[in-house]
């Protein structure tokens, strides 16, 4: 069992809006593990990184995606620091992964604020560069395809993905 494709990036590349898009035009469902994780703990992850700590998150966030791993057909989203894990990069090598790749720019605009990215809190500029040149190995090491979504839209993306799927 697996999904048919697993996106992986930076906050702001578009791994929820293009799952979306991903799992429309492929007539299957779509899991987001930031959502997974926030039903499961009933709160807002920005919640659980305050009140239990980035330690306790990422544990969840692990189980989260063991379970999202085994979802077959699904399209399957990440949240951007799940590559930190090397338990989940290995169970991801078995997996078609999309790395979307996205300039400084491009993502502080679609981030804007960060004030639900707990880990963006401060200047969100900085910390997101400091993220995305930190993660990037990670992201390249997971990767079987990258895909860059400065200046496309999500349709063109889902394009770009799904001849590489075909």
């Amino acid at each position: 069992m697996s999904p048919v494709v697993v996106l992986v990036g930076p906050p702001g590349s578009g791994k929820s809006t293009i799952a979306a898009v991903l799992s429309e035009r492929l007539g299957v469902s779509h899991r987001d593990t930031d959502a997974d994780i926030e039903a499961a703990a009933g709160k807002p992850i920005s919640d659980i990184f305050v009140d239990e700590g980035e330690a306790h998150f990422r544990k969840l966030e692990r189980a989260a995606i063991v379970v999202a791993l085994q979802d077959d057909g699904a399209v399957l989203s990440l949240g951007g620091g799940a590559i930190l894990d090397p338990e989940t990069r290995a169970d991801l090598a078995a997996h078609h992964v999309v790395y979307l790749e996205v300039s400084l720019g491009e993502a502080a605009k679609r981030v804007g604020l960060g004030v639900s990215r707990p880990l963006l809190l401060g200047n969100v500029r900085t910390q997101l560069r400091n993220l995305m040149e930190a993660r990037r190995p990670l992201y390249d090491e997971v990767a079987k395809q990258t895909v860059v979504t400065d200046d496309k839209t999500p349709d063109q993306i889902a394009d770009e993905i799904l001849e590489q799927l075909t």
